[in-house]
């Protein structure tokens, strides 16, 4: 810009030209942007399309599960669990679970141990279906998104045969699982399975060599190994920048050392690598649902510990016993010994941990969730800087930030 410069006819002037983009921009971003599927803010300082510095600030949802759990009895956290991650809410009730098992150290039976891991892998299929859908969705893919909609759609279905919901499933126990599988799963399954394979050879046609897409997600969202290690990030996100981690390998739980299948690892830590580990890691799920199929024998699905397992309906209307020992169950909650425990597991986005304190009574005295997402946020401002504003929408949909993680 030319200063006011005052001239007499005819004579000479000089101009001084000025910068005029020495004024960074400030863009909110959020928190009901529809591009974040949640919310959370992110208030960007851009030079033109370039992000020089993000904020982010997530805590609008307000759900309050660690607060919430210690004012209900062990058994009624089950449905706080679902509303964690809501898109697997299997793999929180389980999680969970195990944790209090551990403090009460509570043998649960082998077969509610093969269900646990497998409807925990159907879990994660919905979990790993939604995220590569959305986001190719907001990089204008609507066919891929339909097709992978299809078959979380399928997986839904299946998930509600077994639990009698789709979403919020509260069907894990202490002790075991709310009931056994339904007597037609295995054929029901092999329907499933077959049409999640052939969707899966579906979108990586309509996506893995899509130049479109190559060009938005290959070299963007870049994560180093060391800063994965450094920020805390597990899952598919640490995984795809090479950090070695799976908590169902490398700390076996439930029957997954019994089982065969591959933990997918990448290279670049861009958002192209996320993308293939999630698709990889849909085929090994299927692996491992299988070879549980294949396994598991006929047995049990609860305890036989009447201090934590609720009679059957037959004592409890029949028996003083069986109706004093579900009076006690519900009203003054599972009696957990006092102690602390820290218990650990894979969940879709990465490892779930669970610490807890008893004092001896039927509530949590004090909960703490490490839930993947909000560990994730924290460090989610280096994947966006230096990047283009365009970037963040690849960069988030890759990350798969559920809101009810970070707000808890």
């Amino acid at each position: 810009m030319a200063e006011d410069i005052y001239q007499t006819p005819g004579e000479q002037v000089e101009t001084i030209d000025q910068d005029i983009h020495t004024e960074p921009m400030i863009l909110q971003m959020g928190p009901s942007h529809p591009a974040t599927h949640g919310t959370v803010r992110f208030t960007l300082t851009l030079d033109g399309e370039t992000v020089v510095k993000c904020d982010t600030e997530v805590g609008y949802l307000h759900r309050g599960f660690e607060k919430e759990s210690e004012h209900s009895t062990w058994t009624q956290v089950f449905p706080y669990t679902d509303r964690l991650n809501y898109v697997s809410p299997l793999l929180n009730n389980f999680g969970y679970a195990q944790a209090v098992e551990k403090l009460l150290d509570c043998e649960v039976p082998e077969r509610a141990l093969w269900i646990r891991t497998l409807m925990g892998e159907v879990s994660r299929l919905s979990d790993h279906w939604t995220a590569t859908g959305a986001g190719a969705l907001e990089l204008g893919a609507m066919s891929a998104f339909l097709y992978a909609i299809e078959a979380r759609e399928l997986i839904w279905d299946l998930i509600e045969e077994v639990t009698g919901a789709r979403l919020t499933v509260s069907y894990g126990r202490i002790g075991g699982v709310k009931e056994d599988l339904p007597a037609d799963f295995a054929e029901r399954w092999q329907y499933v399975r077959e049409r999640i394979m052939e969707t899966h050879k579906t979108t990586h046609k309509l996506l893995t060599r899509n130049r479109v897409f190559l060009d938005r997600m290959q070299g963007t969202g870049i994560l180093t190994r060391e800063e994965a290690i450094n920020y805390g990030y597990t899952g598919p996100v640490g995984r795809s920048a090479g950090f070695e981690y799976d908590v169902r390998k490398d700390h076996p739980y439930f029957k997954y050392d019994e089982v065969d299948f591959d933990v997918p690892i990448g290279e670049n830590g861009d958002n192209y690598d996320r993308y293939l580990v999630r698709m990889e890691e849909i085929l090994q799920s299927v692996r491992i649902i299988d070879q549980c199929l294949e396994k598991m024998q006929p047995g049990p699905v609860n305890a036989d510990d009447p201090r934590v397992v609720l009679p059957e309906k037959d004592k409890v209307y029949n028996s003083i016993e069986g109706m004093i020992n579900h009076f006690k169950l519900v009203f003054e909650g599972i009696q957990v010994p006092a102690g602390e425990v820290y218990s650990y597991s894979e969940a879709g986005n990465g490892e779930l941990g669970f610490f807890i304190v008893s004092n001896g009574t039927g509530k949590p005295w004090k909960m703490g969730v490490r839930s993947p997402s909000l560990v994730m946020m924290g460090g989610i401002h280096r994947l966006f800087e230096g990047g283009l504003l365009a970037d963040i929408i690849p960069t988030f949909d890759t990350i798969n930030m559920i809101g009810g993680e970070c707000d808890k």
